[in-house]
């Protein structure tokens, strides 16, 4: 029985790995064939050369780290203040009431509005940078978590109630995992959020990260270290997104259990 499940997911996974392939040699071509200048193309190899040198020669890998920790703490302060807000707003009614409007009010805000304020209150700098990314990577989680409270099953807080347990045990051992699919749900896109406004905020910033480094090659036309940075992107996308995910599945293993 776990034997067809396995073989479609290596299935998959070789589909797309399939299109991958495909992707870099429609590249290849058309970088070959010149149908765009090699000024703003480079071929799949040069850029390939870039990358290398730039993570063994170059500076490329202290920046891929210093985009990372940008990431990574800006989601993390996002989900801290996400999940907390989110879970007092999902289990009080009255909670809902008062927050909600000014949770409604600053949530269309883009995050590029507020990158004038945050430069205004903290300058040119990692803080800056990281307020930037925690706001806008903070209204995924922080809704996704307000409907998974309220999203409750109400008949598993009436049995709470009649088992006298504290407010503090039926948040943490009722409400919590059954809202924890729709939390890390939340989680999963606000670290690509965290991610985009990571490379923003050092484009604007002018930190040092894989945004900076990305701007300075395309002001310079070195379109293969151009290309090397947004490869280092997108994997480190892919790569946070796996791991998050493979995360996902190990908290939320109990879902696949058969019931009884």
């Amino acid at each position: 029985m776990t034997a067809l499940p396995q073989l479609n997911r290596i299935g998959w996974l070789l589909a797309s790995f399939g299109v991958s392939l495909l992707f870099i040699l429609l590249w290849y071509v058309v970088a070959r064939a010149r149908l765009v200048s090699p000024v703003f193309l480079p071929g799949p190899e040069r850029t390939w050369d870039a990358l290398v040198y730039g993570l063994t020669e170059g500076d490329l890998l202290a920046k891929t780290a210093a985009t990372i920790e940008r990431m990574i703490y800006g989601w993390l302060l996002a989900s801290l203040v996400g999940i907390v807000l989110g879970a007092a707003v999902g289990v009080s009614q009255a909670a809902r009431v008062y927050v909600e409007p000014t949770l409604e009010f600053l949530r269309p805000l883009p995050a590029s509005a507020m990158m004038p304020v945050a430069i205004a209150l903290f300058g040119l700098t990692n803080a800056m940078v990281l307020a930037v990314i925690a706001f806008g990577a903070l209204w995924p989680m922080l809704l996704a978590t307000v409907h998974g409270f309220a999203a409750v099953e109400p008949r598993l807080y009436q049995v709470s109630r009649a088992l006298g347990l504290p407010r503090r045990d039926v948040i943490w051992k009722i409400a919590l995992p059954s809202a924890m699919p729709d939390i890390l749900a939340g989680m999963r896109v606000g670290l690509t959020i965290a991610l985009i406004l990571a490379v923003v905020g050092e484009m604007l910033a002018s930190r040092p990260g894989l945004g900076q480094a990305i701007l300075l090659a395309a002001r310079s036309f070195q379109s293969a270290d151009l290309y090397a940075g947004v490869v280092l992107l997108g994997l480190i996308g892919y790569v946070s997104n796996q791991l998050l995910s493979a995360a996902e599945s190990r908290l939320l293993k109990w879902r696949d259990q058969p019931r009884p």
